[in-house]
């Protein structure tokens, strides 16, 4: 698992290539908010990553339609974990007095969380 902690202001795709590079998969799930052929090329391109993101009602090329309710599938997935996230594990509660601080919270709420999915520990 990777993550970048950015500004409220950074467009979350100016973090995603360095997401995506911190531990590469060949198989990469955005939301909508980062259709971007060009990232997608680039990262294809350079890191032999395939990036994928449901498509838009109005775009030109639109991926199949069991395509799409795949993505949805994995979407869901994703939502679940970080709802999971937030209400157990407090994620958007942490205070800290620097993005080092903060980083070290996220690290350790990350760690417990993977190893109780993994049934290591209980809750």
């Amino acid at each position: 698992m990777g993550y970048v902690v950015t500004e409220a202001s950074c467009h979350d795709r100016t973090a995603a290539e360095t997401v995506m590079t911190q531990i590469p998969h060949p198989f990469n799930l955005g939301d909508k908010g980062f259709i971007s052929s060009e990232l997608q090329k680039k990262l294809y391109k350079a890191y032999q990553i395939a990036f994928w993101t449901p498509s838009r009602k109005n775009q030109k090329h639109r991926p199949s339609a069991s395509w799409e309710r795949w993505l949805k599938q994995k979407r869901k997935v994703i939502e679940t974990v970080f709802s999971v996230l937030v209400d157990q594990y407090r994620i958007t509660e942490i205070r800290a007095n620097s993005i080092a601080g903060f980083e070290v919270a996220l690290d350790g709420i990350l760690l417990v969380y993977s190893l109780v999915t993994l049934g290591l520990v209980e809750r």
